[in-house]
């Protein structure tokens, strides 16, 4: 039976239910009227199931709908023309909204998955997501052009490629990265993320092999050096090979033969000899200097690591500066925070930097109204150790910092040139960075990152 109005029809159910139990009533106390009581039982029970069948007609819907949502099953729809009035149009055309809406959301997901997946499959990184049992989730092309391992389907695969590069992997830290050469023609530089999805969690590696970038920079170090080697020996042999040569010129004019087997100098041409002699000896000696600067550069020490307190550190460089800086007037900061922890590096290359960093910082404040050296020390992303050193000096103009971690490359009148490279070269052993960043006439700041 249908109705214009749901409400109507809970009406006219309730009449019905009404006048059947009041005849069903009056026939009970009739004599011989039992299968009247009977039939109007059964009309009764009818009815009161026809109503609450109309009633939860409503509920199916709303529980139709929100299976449909929670299962992301969105091939239901519902009917604008339902025959229990207007507000249940009204209910289901807002069903079929939120349905077509959910559709619209999901299919944009999907279009950005596939996007994502091609984006993830066309370029040169080699991308891989692995969970917490080793599981692979997502590998991409490159990956396995990259790596040449059939059938990847475990993290633990890539111990056919280099053992030592799985426990590499399976030990890095997220957000830490590493390069190692793994064959002969692949050198891999490996970064490491992590995220959690479905309660799970999940490693990303991407992979690049950047033997050819390394041999590019390679050969551009040894030009760059060349360049230097050339130079400073050029300065060092061109007046070395004018004097020798003007010193024969001066033997072969001026010495005169006074008595046979006796020679003859005049004082002039002595002093010009000795003059000349010693200039030979002391470019000599800055050649000689030279190189052994070079061979500090090219044998820097393999670092010892171990564990100990950076304040600690910090505290006896500033010992072994004590009296320098009372004597300049410079005033020096300690702050560490938080206090007592502690780094994993070689201790003894450490302050070497450190002390290197501190020499710099004075030359820097000789000029300066404002004397203070600050050290700051803490935890990057309340993880990662980092040490600074700040000073208020005279700065780094920007066309000089760009190159001061050049070898042999100096700013000041004396100096070799070599100290700061060799800093970033032992931060580099860490696995660390050396960065500076210089306001000129306003503050200097380098920055160990570990």
């Amino acid at each position: 039976m249908a109705f214009k109005s749901f409400s109507f029809g809970i009406f006219v159910r309730v009449v019905l239910i009404v006048l059947t139990a009041i005849i069903g009533g009056f026939a009970f106390y009739a004599d011989d009227a039992f299968i009247q009581v009977l039939l109007c039982a059964i009309i009764l029970l009818i009815l009161t199931l026809n109503l609450i069948g109309y009633v939860s007609k409503t509920n199916r819907k709303i529980s139709l709908f929100l299976e449909s949502i929670r299962y992301s099953d969105f091939s239901s729809s519902f009917s604008k023309d339902s025959d229990l009035g207007q507000s249940f149009e009204e209910l289901n055309r807002s069903f079929n909204e939120v349905i077509e809406a959910f559709k619209k959301t999901r299919a944009d997901k999907e279009q950005q998955m596939i996007f994502l997946q091609i984006m993830i499959q066309h370029i040169n990184t080699g991308i891989i997501s692995f969970d917490s049992k080793g599981r692979i989730g997502v590998i991409n092309g490159s990956a396995k052009q990259l790596l040449q391992i059939p059938q990847f389907k475990d993290i633990h695969d890539l111990g056919k490629l280099s053992k030592e590069l799985l426990r590499t992997v399976l030990s890095l830290q997220p957000g830490s990265s590493f390069t190692m050469k793994v064959r002969p023609d692949i050198h891999l530089n490996v970064q490491s993320a992590a995220f959690v999805m479905d309660g799970n969690n999940w490693t990303l590696l991407s992979f690049q092999n950047i033997k050819e970038e390394l041999q590019k920079n390679e050969l551009e170090a040894w030009q760059n050096l060349t360049k230097v080697l050339r130079h400073e020996i050029m300065n060092s042999m061109t007046p070395i090979a004018s004097l020798a040569s003007s010193l024969g010129v001066i033997l072969e004019e001026d010495l005169v033969e006074s008595t046979p087997g006796e020679l003859y100098l005049n004082r002039e041409s002595y002093l010009d000899l000795s003059e000349g002699l010693e200039t030979i000896s002391k470019r000599s000696m800055g050649l000689v200097d030279f190189v052994n600067a070079y061979r500090d550069y090219t044998n820097t020490p393999t670092p010892v690591f171990s564990k100990f307190p950076i304040k600690q550190l910090l505290e006896d460089v500033g010992i072994l500066f004590r009296e320098e800086l009372k004597k300049s007037d410079i005033i020096l900061k300690i702050n560490v925070s938080p206090e007592g922890f502690y780094l994993h590096a070689d201790r003894e290359l450490i302050q070497m930097i450190l002390i290197n960093l501190i020499k710099n910082a004075m030359e820097a404040l000789t000029n300066s109204n404002e004397k203070i050296i600050e050290i700051k020390a803490g935890l990057e992303s309340g993880t990662r150790p980092f040490i600074q050193v700040i000073d208020s000096g005279e700065g780094i103009v920007p066309e000089a910092l760009e190159r001061i971690f050049v070898p042999f490359f100096t700013t000041k009148k004396t100096g070799s040139g070599i100290g700061l490279a060799i800093s970033r070269q032992i931060m580099h052993l860490h696995k660390g960075r050396l960065e500076v960043i210089s306001h000129p006439d306003k503050f200097t700041m380098f920055t160990l990152s570990f």
